[in-house]
């Protein structure tokens, strides 16, 4: 799988195994893709209230809220026909490692661009996800689903990027981006592969 480098940046493809053990837990995957959603539209909600004077990332990023709440409720749509309820939220064990990532210090623009490059990762990563869940999984009607929420999460993944090299150099911000990437694959390398998350 070559294009995950080349249009995601992604340095480690997930594990092989995922996929099969995400399918035989489809309800966990599904509740927990859901709170994915969730908190990707609450995500872009918190970064318009802390800038509201950057009047591109506000353009950009309203869309996008519309969008990941839609997504939101497509996949409530198939939880409900399979007869599960959303349940609770579980703790997202890689979010938090990618928090630790995180420079603290810096301007406020720098730290703009913390929050949109760690926005722009877990889009790239869940555009993977969703790749392998198309091509893999035996529900059609998931498989579906997921090809159309890639093709959306590849575009999200490209506006925290572009809108980073609004506020940052454009050196700096690939700079930054690598870093990251990089210190991505070490924690995909230490979580455990688990067939109850998305991340």
């Amino acid at each position: 799988m070559d294009d995950h480098k080349t249009v995601l940046g992604l340095k480690l493809p997930t594990d092989p195994r995922w996929v099969n053990i995400a399918e035989m837990q489809i309800e966990d995957i599904l509740v927990d893709h859901a709170y994915c959603e969730q908190k990707a539209a609450s995500s872009c909600i918190s970064l318009i209230i802390q800038y509201p004077e950057k009047a591109e990332l506000v353009d950009v990023l309203t869309p996008v809220v519309a969008e990941e709440w839609a997504h939101f409720e497509r996949v409530i749509e198939q939880l409900k026909k399979r007869g599960y309820a959303l349940g609770y939220a579980r703790k997202d064990e890689y979010v938090t490692a990618l928090n630790k990532v995180l420079n603290k210090g810096g301007s406020r623009d720098q730290q703009l661009v913390e929050k949109l490059l760690m926005n722009a990762l877990i889009e790239a990563r869940s555009c993977e996800r969703f790749k392998l869940l198309w091509k893999n999984i035996a529900d059609e009607e998931l498989q579906t689903f997921y090809y159309e929420l890639m093709v959306s999460e590849a575009g999200h993944y490209v506006n925290f990027i572009e809108l980073a090299k609004v506020y940052m150099p454009e050196e700096y911000v690939k700079s930054r981006w690598e870093e990251i990437l990089h210190a991505e694959a070490d924690i995909i390398r230490s979580l455990e592969v688990r067939g109850d998350r998305m991340h």
